[in-house]
């Protein structure tokens, strides 16, 4: 007897799993939003809800809460999930679950973000179209794809066109990939912000105001990002203008930017594709603005540049000093610049001066030398070295995703 309970036991367990998961099919066509939604709450863990060819017309945010779902469509060209009559400014798909995979579809117009995943583990983002329709707007959701607060993050094979902030943004994450993926036509095209260990690989990002962005930000849940590794991109022709809306925080970063570090730690940027960005190839600078946390560091430091192809950039710089700066250099700014600030003071505190540990074979670099956080740009005393710092830097460890992830 007492085998028998046990070999119940140990069928049910098995039947219990993925053996037991199913396919929700959801076809396009009237009350979309019900069904949709209805799938996505009903759905159990293993299950895949899947999204039929053709155009879902939606007049509200999906949200999906349950464990170990996929959502899918038809393929990115084939299922369009449309918010055209979004109500409110919420998300386009908001994943607050854990092991999600959304995947091979499209997401247009959404009042707010695209696809947000937020305080999850493994959220995989792939084969996905998410764009506002209309061209680059101030009016445009803030965020195409938009982890956030995650761990295990896969951002593969996705295209973003039109975001009013970054078309493609991991924040306050650890152990993200970016790969794969094309960001053309927002304000910022990748940024990877308050993350611990990154990797940004074999991505285009074309047509943006800046192209690939790496911050740390003060007063966040998550601060001191660190070990992100940029490599074997294209950040070329970056000449969209700026279209943030006002009191965003890149709505500083100059148009033509091809790459920018503010305020980390760890970052190694190479063997990318650097072209045709008029304001600089490559940018690092300090936090600018006051802050009042005494645990943020405004600097950049332990930054590597090396191996990149820098092509033709800086011809044209989109900031405030920009034109005279140039023109003091000979016309035209190094493929690097750096602010050269390498001392702020701690909130309530002293001031405190930090080595910046660079290693930037990829010169020559303009060293603007203004010293301290927080003096202008204007204030710039330039000095052009061919390259500037110590002996190559260790790399951050590779990232490694939990096995099947984005299989």
């Amino acid at each position: 007897m007492f085998r028998t309970s046990i070999l119940f036991a140990l069928v049910g367990a098995a039947l219990s799993g993925p053996a037991l998961a199913k396919t929700l099919d959801v076809a396009a066509g009237p009350d979309a939003q019900e069904r949709i939604q209805s799938a996505l709450i009903d759905a159990k863990p293993g299950d895949v809800v899947r999204l039929g060819a053709g155009r879902f017309d939606l007049a509200d945010g999906l949200s999906l809460d349950v464990a170990n779902v996929t959502v899918t469509g038809a393929g990115a060209d084939k299922t369009i999930l449309a918010f055209d009559a979004q109500k409110g400014s919420a998300e386009g798909l908001l994943v607050t679950s854990n092991g999600v995979t959304v995947r091979d579809l499209a997401v247009q117009n959404a009042h707010g973000n695209g696809v947000k995943a937020k305080g999850v583990d493994r959220i995989t983002m792939k084969n996905l179209i998410v764009e506002w329709t209309g061209g680059p707007k101030s009016s445009n959701g803030a965020y195409g794809v938009y982890p956030v607060s995650s761990t295990n993050v896969l951002i593969d094979h996705v295209l973003v066109r039109g975001a009013s902030d970054a078309g493609i943004y991991v924040g306050q994450s650890r152990n993200v990939v970016v790969e794969h993926s094309r960001a053309e036509f927002n304000v910022a095209g990748i940024e990877i912000e308050n993350c611990y260990d990154a990797e940004v690989r074999d991505n285009l990002a074309t047509h943006n105001a800046g192209g690939i962005l790496v911050f740390d930000l003060p007063g966040l849940p998550q601060m001191g990002g660190h070990s992100t590794k940029v490599f074997n991109n294209a950040s070329i022709d970056n000449d969209t203008p700026n279209f943030a809306p006002k009191g965003n925080i890149v709505a500083g970063v100059p148009t033509g930017t091809g790459v920018m570090v503010m305020a980390n730690r760890d970052i190694h940027v190479f063997a990318n594709n650097i072209d045709g960005n008029a304001t600089v190839g490559v940018l690092l600078v300090a936090y600018v603005q006051p802050f009042t946390d005494p645990a943020y560091n405004p600097l950049p430091r332990e930054i590597s540049i090396h191996g990149n192809r820098m092509g033709k950039n800086g011809w044209a710089p989109a900031f405030p000093g920009g034109a005279e700066l140039a023109k003091a250099l000979g016309g035209t700014l190094p493929p690097v610049v750096w602010d050269g600030v390498v001392t702020y003071t701690h909130p309530g505190g002293n001031p405190e001066t930090i080595p910046a540990q660079f290693h930037i074979a990829d010169g020559p670099v303009a060293n603007l030398r203004l010293v301290t956080q927080g003096t202008p740009i204007t204030s710039a005393n330039p000095e052009v070295t061919p390259n500037l710092g110590s002996a190559p830097l260790p790399e951050p460890a590779p990232v490694t995703l939990p096995a099947g992830q984005g299989g």
